[in-house]
């Protein structure tokens, strides 16, 4: 049995520093292959073009290209014709502090957000979009925004394994980044939000690029623990707390409400759920949703 049919769901992955260099790029491309069916009007995923016009089908052209609504109007065949736009640059925000190490079940934030960005910027590439890795930790990436696989590669090596303490430098690296990007770029953030600064930070950038932000959280930050009474030590600052059963370690709720108003896209992934057909669904209706803005 090869790696890429070994599981028969995204929960059966194991974690990214297990595999070797080639095992690791078999996983990917699967990934990817699944993230990208269907999801051709994402904004992220897409052709590079934007729609100008139709016209009548002429045999030969793609069925993908028909305009189903004015088929159906007119009860003639016609296909969209699309204009090549510039090439957007995609840059892919990966928290790697301690606290998305911090897990209590099998797949770690860590783990889960290193196959998110590893298959998000495989999928950009082949859509003609440059693609840097940022790293949302202490650790250092070349950032490189880049169509080149190896260089894809390189930036996500360094992130695969997780480090229990390791800081946050999340808002730093999205304002540093969004700073130098020259033109409005497509940013993915793919963090645990507990960086501070994390909102503020995002808020900012959506005021000059796309900003998607991917919220990942370990079942134990929405759910009773059944703990009663509990010390317990902050992963990334070392504060210490006194927390219960009924403590609530994250308000995704609000913080969607609050990433919405900024103009930031928001999508909820919890560690324990499969996160390949809601990713898809939130990369294939992009261009419809609702925004923060307006």
């Amino acid at each position: 049995m090869t790696i890429a049919a070994a599981h028969n769901t995204d929960l059966d992955l194991p974690a990214p520093e297990s595999l070797a260099r080639g095992d690791f790029d078999i996983v990917i491309r699967r990934l990817a292959d699944d993230l990208a069916f269907g999801s051709d009007t994402s904004r992220l995923v897409g052709s590079g073009l934007e729609y100008a016009s139709s016209r009548p089908y002429i045999p030969g052209d793609s069925v993908r290209l028909l305009n189903w609504r004015l088929t159906a109007r007119t009860g003639r065949a016609f296909v969209r014709e699309y204009e090549a736009l510039k090439r957007t640059s995609a840059y892919i925000v990966v928290d790697t502090s301690a606290s998305m190490a911090v897990t209590s079940v099998a797949r770690s934030k860590h783990d889960l957000a290193v196959w998110i960005a590893s298959a998000l910027g495989l999928v950009a590439q082949r859509r003609m979009s440059p693609v840097a890795v940022v790293g949302g930790g202490e650790r250092k990436v070349p950032l490189v925004a880049s169509l080149s696989r190896n260089d894809l590669w390189n930036a996500l090596e360094p992130l695969r394994a997780h480090d229990f303490g390791e800081g946050t430098r999340l808002a730093a690296r999205l304002t540093e980044t969004a700073t130098r990007a020259t033109r409005a770029s497509l940013f993915v953030v793919l963090s645990d939000l507990h960086d501070p600064d994390a909102v503020p930070a995002i808020r900012h950038a959506a005021q000059k690029h796309d900003v998607a932000v991917v919220h990942l959280l370990d079942p134990s930050e929405t759910k009773p623990l059944r703990a009663g009474f509990f010390r317990g030590r902050e992963a990334e600052t070392g504060r210490a707390f006194v927390g219960t059963s009924r403590t609530q370690f994250a308000r995704p709720d609000e913080t969607r409400a609050e990433l919405l108003r900024s103009g930031a896209d928001y999508l909820r992934l919890e560690t324990d759920q499969p996160f390949v057909p809601a990713l898809r669904h939130h990369l294939g209706a992009r261009g419809l949703l609702t925004r923060g803005r307006g």
